[in-house]
């Protein structure tokens, strides 16, 4: 048993040996290489010496460095200290005269008079073209370009007209929630007859909201329900939620297109048409003549029946 396992697996062939004997002396070669790299590689030895000579310029060259940056900001603060005094003179060398005035109402020669220079002069100029207002003495100090001497020079001079003192009183209520809302009317509302002054009263509705639903209601040709209101460009449903039930109608009375005469020019304005189903209906009544119920309009493919049930108040045959 043993000599057929040993002549089985521990004898080699001729190539055999061979093949063995060349990988032993491949991985001998490459074992022994690196120890030679020292015989053909001739590397310089480190001066440790020069090394620590060049971390000894380096913190010397930084020490200089943060000396100059020191010297700066002493130099920067000498200055601070120089331009000080210098403003101090300017404050003395003011020249104007000092006498009542209103910052609201005061021209151009009359800030020059009271010494102020021309480029604050136009600041202030603009500012009050451009619809701003002094309601206290103590704003002219967010002027821009007044400095602080010159706001205390003036302030004791500063006479603004009850108006406009009226006008801050009623900001500040305003601004600390003081401010009492308007009363609206509690009479019911006609909207078919309604003109904007009488919409604007209502809580929620400004010009713009008004002057919309006055141009909604005449497009359409007038409403028909109160429920129409709501469907106004712009209208949020909950300001319309809290006014529907000021609104009535008197009058049902809707003006009304005649879909056998009617042009799509003539159709398309209406909000519940537009330019599609006003083709719509041109093109049926060309292909099979005028309609004779109401009810052919929703034979129509475009005409649902939600668009039917709005439209057919405006829509007549004759």
């Amino acid at each position: 048993m043993w000599k057929h396992f040993v002549s089985d697996y521990l004898n080699f062939t001729k190539k055999e040996r061979v093949g063995t004997i060349v990988l032993l002396i491949l991985i001998a070669f490459f074992v022994a290489v690196p120890f030679f790299f020292s015989f053909f590689i001739h590397t310089t030895p480190t001066d440790a010496t020069l090394f620590k000579k060049q971390i000894d310029i380096l913190q010397v060259q930084q020490a200089d460095s943060n000396n100059k940056y020191t010297n700066r900001n002493v130099d920067r603060e000498d200055y601070q200290n120089y331009r000080e005094p210098e403003n101090n003179r300017y404050s003395k060398k003011i020249k104007g005269e000092l006498f009542a005035f209103d910052p609201n109402t005061l021209d151009e020669a009359g800030w020059k008079r009271l010494g102020i220079r021309d480029r604050t002069i136009v600041t202030i100029q603009k500012f009050v073209q451009k619809g701003g207002r002094f309601y206290k003495p103590e704003d002219i100090g967010k002027i821009w370009g007044l400095h602080e001497d010159e706001v205390q020079r003036l302030l004791p001079f500063v006479q603004i007209q009850n108006k406009q003192k009226e006008n801050y009183a009623a900001k500040e209520l305003y601004g600390n929630k003081g401010y009492v809302k308007p009363t609206y009317i509690n009479t019911l509302i006609d909207i078919n007859t309604a003109d904007t002054t009488i919409l604007i009263a209502l809580p929620g509705i400004g010009s713009k909201l008004s002057q919309r639903i006055i141009s909604f209601r005449e497009k359409l040709g007038g409403f028909y329900k109160v429920e129409q209101i709501g469907e106004t460009y712009g209208l949020p449903d909950s300001t319309f939620q809290k006014i529907k039930t000021r609104f009535v109608i008197s009058e049902i009375n809707p003006h009304q297109i005649n879909i056998n005469t009617a042009s799509v020019e003539d159709m398309k304005i209406h909000p519940y048409l537009r330019y599609a189903i006003a083709n719509a209906i041109v093109q049926y009544r060309t292909q099979h003549g005028n309609f004779v119920l109401l009810e052919d309009v929703k034979k129509i493919m475009l005409v649902t029946a939600d668009i039917f049930n709005k439209a057919a108040p405006y829509l007549k045959l004759n």
